[in-house]
């Protein structure tokens, strides 16, 4: 076939790309068969894919391509299943948090656009200049501090800059963006990941916010995730100690960690990650007030966050004496008896102003509840001697006495 030069040949081998990619979830239902895409006995025992997982580039690059496939496979009775995937979840994009420096424009009597040596002032004193605002790479500052001497060594134009200070420091700027290198504000995880370890990177990603928004990345929040896989490692020793013993463990030990096991399940079936995280601090800030190192609660705290920090967990089931893999554990099932309240505290109001509170052993009955609150010396104070006219006793929750 000949061409003129304006003219270029038509590209018919088009199938490779356009059914391969859309179409290969098939092929792993059945793959040694070489004689079919997939084996109807294949299809019908593995029917469609449970879950699908992508970005949102993915709906249009992907996804609809992958229905048109299955569709038309289905038409002509290849596979089971109308549709390729039973549910579709799209991630949200992880937003790029920039940092910027603000240059001081030049007077405009001094011949050029710029001052030579260029200055740039913090940001709670920039109001004062006229400035321009300039993207600077966010792995060289910290918490919004700019470190001065890598900022001289970034870029050879800033080897002399000049700065003006607020409190001996350089405060930067900063906004929401799309990760961009022109932005300069791309988090490089490999940094991450050295400073902080993998455990710490896994856990931030998934307590930024929901799967499905986009949220911005911020390094400044990750040392509270640093602080909380410390604290969690201090429940297993104190110092280069290991001091976890074999007690049984006491009812607020079981229902702290029976709370999370409950939440955590629940949260890993909604792909509700962050609010997971969330449960793994309280329960960890609730164990460690309780001082709790009982061999029971803390193995179940292991395995439970094995999903979301494998490689602590990994260290601390080896040092609670297991030599299987935590991935291999199975995950516990929680206990509703030990989430069942034994106690409630009551609100004391007096003219409905609270003033404080009592704990009554749960469905005490009204009338021993109203004893015990005229009864108290804290109530004698409000009372000023008189006869109240009325109690209203709100079971479990309020008590009300009108003088």
């Amino acid at each position: 076939m000949s061409h003129s030069t304006n003219e270029y040949p038509l590209e018919l081998a088009t199938m490779p790309g356009f059914a391969g990619s859309s179409a290969y979830y098939l092929r792993y239902e059945d793959p040694n068969n070489d004689q079919e895409l997939v084996g109807k006995a294949a299809n019908d025992y593995w029917r469609n894919v449970d879950l699908y997982i992508g970005g949102t580039e993915h709906a249009t690059g992907h996804l609809i391509y992958s229905r048109f496939w299955n569709k038309f496979l289905y038409d002509l009775g290849v596979v089971a299943e109308d549709e390729p995937f039973k549910k579709l979840i799209n991630q949200g994009m992880i937003q790029g948090r920039s940092n910027f420096v603000y240059r001081i424009k030049a007077p405009l009597n001094s011949g050029s656009e710029e001052i030579s040596n260029p200055v740039f002032v913090s940001h709670g004193l920039k109001d004062k200049y006229d400035v321009t605002p300039i993207h600077v790479d966010v792995n060289i500052v910290s918490n919004d501090v700019l470190d001065i001497e890598k900022f001289k060594n970034w870029l050879p134009e800033y080897k002399n800059a000049e700065f003006i200070l607020e409190n001996n420091e350089y405060k930067c700027g900063w906004a929401v963006e799309k990760m961009s290198k022109s932005m300069f504000n791309v988090v490089n995880p490999d940094d991450i990941v050295e400073k902080f370890g993998a455990d710490t990177l896994r856990l931030y990603e998934m307590f930024l916010g929901p799967l499905e928004q986009s949220k911005p990345w911020d390094t400044n929040g990750i040392d509270g995730v640093s602080r909380f896989l410390r604290k969690l490692w201090n429940l297993f020793f104190e110092g280069d100690k290991f001091v976890v013993s074999d007690e049984q463990p006491t009812a607020d030990e079981l229902k702290s960690i029976h709370k999370l096991i409950k939440k955590v399940g629940q949260d890993i079936e909604n792909f509700s990650f962050n609010t997971s995280v969330a449960a793994f601090m309280i329960c960890v800030n609730e164990l460690t007030a309780l001082k709790c190192n009982k061999r029971a609660v803390l193995s179940d705290l292991v395995v439970t966050l094995a999903p979301f920090a494998p490689h602590i967990s990994e260290e601390l089931w080896h040092q609670l004496g297991n030599t299987t893999t935590v991935c291999d554990a199975r995950f516990p099932d929680f206990n509703e008896e030990y989430l069942k309240e034994s106690a409630v505290k009551y609100t004391i109001s007096f003219n409905g102003k609270a003033r404080f509170t009592l704990d009554f052993p749960i469905d005490t009955p009204p009338a021993e509840v109203e004893k015990a609150v005229l009864a108290n010396e804290q109530s004698q104070k409000w009372l000023e001697s008189k006869t109240p006219k009325k109690v209203i006793v709100v079971l479990n929750k309020i008590v009300n006495v009108v003088i």
